[in-house]
């Protein structure tokens, strides 16, 4: 197994859509302004979250993990994409490929458990109000949010191990546009019918069986929300929740369209675009849903903003 991988140590080579060569200049100009504005969106949420006393609660808790783990999800993929884009060669070494293999499959493993912790939190604030307080404590909140990164990362270390030891028989040019395991394991030169169950079993167990219940909770969410008498007060609820919804629904669903399938069966443009929505387009819009629909982010944003100026010009 050791020598017929041996090739690859010298890296492997990342397709993209080289074969679209008119693509890479507006796909470059695409990605950099999507990364930026994914750095100042989570970047600011974090610092908001965490310098606002009005958002010390159990809900911006989870939503700044959100924004941190958007942050380096982007992060371990986007700058090597935009620098294989610009360059004439568009290679990456195989421990960045190991290691971006890992770090992103982590991430969006840990980012499936995350979504389902935080519709539990909707549904004890407005499904138990009174209770909220002792259900969602600062050290029950602590010990979720350390479980779901932990689970993200011990996933992957599965996975990716699984992956990594497939033998590929010297191969290295990857169709994709980062390191990711269903692109790997086209490379293998073995059957990979055993690698494949695998991949679904765990798919199947951090995708849906989140998704079912987050789709359980909103039901019970939806239930309460329409017992409330202030339309005020229902309004706030629905909009909170509707933003949360929308997060599930862009990453849960191009998630599942790409890992509970067999890889063999991919199409070979689709698994990307799929890739780019779910590893780029939804870590940035994700702050901006949050602010945009959220009064009280946008409250806090402003009082910060306002601080801040009031400082420059003393």
């Amino acid at each position: 197994m050791w020598v017929s991988n041996q090739s690859s140590l010298d890296g492997f080579i990342l397709l993209g859509f080289s074969d679209r060569s008119w693509l890479e200049t507006p796909l470059f100009v695409i990605f950099l302004v999507a990364y930026l504005f994914a750095l100042f969106g989570n970047i600011s949420i974090i610092l908001v979250s965490r310098l606002d006393p009005q958002l010390d609660s159990p809900m911006y808790f989870f939503v700044s993990n959100l924004s941190l783990l958007d942050l380096c999800f982007t992060t371990s993929t986007v700058p090597q994409m935009l620098v294989n884009l610009r360059g004439p060669k568009k290679t990456i070494s195989y421990g960045g490929c190991i290691a971006q293999l890992y770090i992103f499959l982590a991430l969006g493993s840990t980012e499936c458990i995350l979504l389902a912790i935080m519709a539990f939190d909707r549904y004890a604030a407005i499904c138990k109000p009174l209770r909220y307080p002792i259900i969602m404590n600062q050290r029950r909140c602590i010990y979720m949010a350390t479980g779901t990164w932990i689970s993200g990362f011990a996933n992957s270390l599965v996975q990716s191990t699984l992956t990594v030891l497939t033998p590929r028989c010297g191969q290295r040019v990857v169709d994709h546009f980062f390191c990711e395991v269903p692109a790997l394991l086209k490379l293998a030169c073995t059957d990979t019918h055993v690698n494949e169950a695998e991949l679904n079993v765990l798919a199947a167990l951090l995708l849906l069986v989140p998704l079912f219940l987050i789709l359980g909770t909103y039901v019970f969410i939806a239930r309460a929300v329409m017992r409330i008498r202030s339309a005020e007060s229902r309004w706030k609820a629905f909009n909170t929740c509707a933003s949360h919804l929308l997060v599930v629904s862009l990453f849960y669903f191009t998630a599942i369209s790409m890992y509970v399938q067999p890889p063999s069966s991919y199409s070979r443009d689709r698994g990307k675009i799929m890739a780019l929505f779910y590893g780029i387009v939804t870590p940035t819009l994700n702050p901006y849903i949050y602010t945009l629909r959220n009064k009280d982010v946008k409250a806090a944003l402003r009082r910060a903003l306002a601080k801040e100026f009031w400082v420059r010009t003393r």
